[in-house]
């Protein structure tokens, strides 16, 4: 899961970005509201931590901007602001969750586990490809009812798979939604990802691990079989 924290608070925010990355998810970090929308229209966000009194652009304008033209994004509001009218407007406008500072970081992982579970269960929770399946919730991975052990970057990759099966995405794309921004799209990081989430699939069973394709210089999908020619 990739989280959006715009805070302007440069201490706070890094504390932030520190604690949830601990937690295993990727995390981004904007410091103003013209950095937060410039990341939020280029990158795809499973959810936002969001201040309100923000320099160049509010958070309320940020919330109205992202509810314009997007009604399932999570957004949770992080804000000084403690007033009952503040908490009902931030609601109204389509904010998914409202803490007021100061806040325990516990309290705002359980918020933002909450959350995501919520957006998961639109979805589906445990999801299955063949002889493969994945739980979002329990972050489970069996391979024929056998548990395998992936970390979390190995299941992402395979979370993101296998939502969208027989449909073919490249190593940015797949990177995009595992990695926070920081990462060297031109490293082999990637590639030993790959490598190791194929390897530790085929201890169990040599033929799952072939359902993950390769194409040759499109990127890689979740499929039964690909035609010849086109697999590396």
């Amino acid at each position: 899961m990739r989280l959006l924290v715009v805070e302007d608070d440069i201490l706070l925010g890094e504390g932030l970005c520190m604690g949830l990355r601990k937690k295993g998810y990727a995390v981004d970090k904007a410091v103003d509201g013209i950095d937060a929308l410039n990341l939020i229209e280029s990158t795809e966000y499973d959810l936002i931590i969001l201040d309100l009194a923000l320099p160049n652009l509010s958070g309320w304008e940020i919330l109205k901007t992202i509810r314009s033209y997007d009604l399932e994004i999570r957004i949770l509001i992080l804000s000084a602001k403690s007033l009952v009218e503040d908490k009902i407007k931030g609601l109204d406008m389509g904010a998914n969750d409202y803490l007021t500072k100061p806040f325990d970081f516990f309290e705002l992982d359980a918020r933002v586990r909450n959350l995501l579970r919520q957006k998961i269960s639109l979805e589906e929770s445990i999801i299955s490809y063949q002889s493969i399946c994945l739980d979002s919730t329990k972050r489970i991975v069996t391979v024929n009812n056998q548990p395998i052990k992936l970390t979390r970057k190995e299941f992402g990759i395979l979370e993101y798979l296998i939502r969208y099966p027989e449909e073919v995405f490249s190593a940015e794309k797949l990177m995009e939604h595992v990695w926070d921004g920081d990462v060297d799209l031109f490293s082999n990081t990637f590639k030993y990802h790959m490598y190791s989430l194929r390897k530790k699939i085929a201890a169990v069973d040599a033929k799952a691990s072939e359902l993950i394709h390769t194409i040759r210089g499109v990127g890689y999908c979740l499929m039964e079989k690909i035609e010849e020619g086109n697999q590396e």
